[in-house]
């Protein structure tokens, strides 16, 4: 009774860093994958902030003084790397999105980030790549730093600020024109204006650019058009570039695909309407492939679908047939769901969709470890379990590699060292 009143104190609790790590700790699970295999009788060593030992247990020869953590039937992995995250959004079955930009004050939206940026680190998902704050400014950057500094419980943000829309083609809209609108991003047209917003962002604390190569603002308001031309979006690239960013693009049309691989970019995100040529195109120019599967599927319950017991709608089915494309073309899979759409701490729920739609489990680990700190250029400090990177690492019960819902059974989540969840 005691043990059970413990733990559900701390389950009502926000993670804030119960153990500073002023030794070392052994950590001792039944396995561990390393971000690209999975061992058995493998223990890892951290010490502060940083792995210093990874590899058979009776080779690993701790300094005094250190802890043990026995992690009896668990799976030690790295820190899952959320690859499409919108931390100041909150499920759009709660409060539509228009309304979230146009009439929640910035205050509530950061609020509720703080609020969500808990949920996703104690989902052990301790990075985050934030893809665009949605009408909120910069406030991903100040979110950012507020985790950095140790004022709240965080993931590690790779953050995009404001994005970059061509100018009338993005939300929110009104009927009446006559009133000033809050936008979901940055407008900017053309080679002069779009090298000053690029700029601008990164000034601002962008680790990243996105950029919406189509959205739907064509005659038909249901299907994605292309925005920017194959030049605009080079310009973006080669603005980012120079200062050792990557751009990534929203993208479902195939025109709007196209250029943006062309153009450079590192990921599409979403590409519903992708076809052979483009993933061989993608292969070509070494883009990843963002999917965001849940997404649809959210979206499409909150529109009434029933999964399971009525039809899949036209867009899960589109997604159904690029994401079974893309696996059979070999096209880099980068895990990501666009949470925000749906519930925060809920981003296991994309990896049990990218299993569900044909990915082997231990591939979908892959992705949502070594693979995405690859892809976002972070491959040398997270993302593995390895000496000299940082101590970003989760347990779960059981063998994930078997049944990627265990993902969800989280028993211990150390971020930088410290550790925010151990039961």
């Amino acid at each position: 009774m005691r043990r059970s009143a413990v733990l559900l104190l701390f389950s009502l609790l926000p993670a804030t860093g119960i153990i500073a790590q002023d030794t070392a700790i052994l950590l001792k699970p039944e396995r561990v994958f390393d971000g690209e295999t999975m061992h058995t009788n493998w223990a890892v060593l951290v010490k502060q902030h940083q792995i210093i030992a990874v590899g058979e247990a009776a080779s690993i020869k701790p300094e005094q003084p250190f802890r043990t953590i026995e992690l009896k039937g668990k799976t030690l992995l790295p820190g899952l790397i959320e690859g499409h995250s919108h931390l100041l959004l909150h499920p759009y079955n709660e409060t539509q999105w228009d309304e979230q930009v146009l009439n929640e004050s910035r205050a509530e939206r950061t609020a509720r980030a703080v609020v969500h940026a808990n949920k996703t680190l104690l989902a052990g998902f301790t990075t985050v790549r934030d893809l665009g704050t949605e009408g909120a400014d910069y406030d991903d950057v100040g979110l950012k730093t507020a985790i950095e500094k140790g004022i709240i419980p965080g993931p590690r943000m790779i953050v995009a600020t404001k994005a970059i829309v061509a100018t009338g083609s993005y939300g929110p809209k009104l009927k009446n024109t006559d009133h000033p609108l809050i936008r979901g991003a940055a407008e900017a047209d053309g080679v002069d204006a779009l090298i000053k917003e690029t700029r601008t962002q990164i000034g601002n604390g962008a680790d990243l650019i996105k950029v919406y190569a189509d959205y739907r603002w064509g005659l038909d308001s249901k299907k994605p058009e292309p925005t920017f031309t194959l030049d605009e979006l080079k310009t973006i690239v080669a603005v980012t570039a120079s200062s050792g960013r990557k751009v990534v693009a929203h993208a479902g049309s195939e025109e709007g695909m196209r250029r943006a691989i062309l153009a450079g970019v590192s990921t599409i995100e979403h590409g519903d309407n992708a076809t052979a040529e483009i993933f061989d195109l993608m292969l070509q120019h070494k883009v990843g492939y963002c999917a965001t599967l849940s997404a649809s599927e959210a979206t499409s319950e909150y529109d009434g679908w029933k999964k399971g017991s009525l039809p899949e709608p036209k867009k899960i089915t589109n997604k159904r047939r690029a994401f079974t494309l893309a696996l059979q073309k070999g096209v880099t899979i980068v895990f990501g769901g666009d949470v925000g759409v749906y519930a925060h701490g809920d981003n296991a729920r994309e990896m049990e969709a990218m299993v569900a739609y044909g990915m082997k489990p231990l591939d979908v680990l892959k992705s949502a470890t070594s693979v995405n700190a690859d892809m976002f250029g972070y491959g040398n400090t997270i993302g593995r379990i390895r000496k000299g990177l940082y101590a970003d690492l989760i347990a779960v019960e059981g063998d994930p590699s078997v049944d990627i819902s265990l993902i969800r059974k989280t028993a211990m989540v150390m971020k930088d060292g410290t550790i925010y969840l151990n039961k």
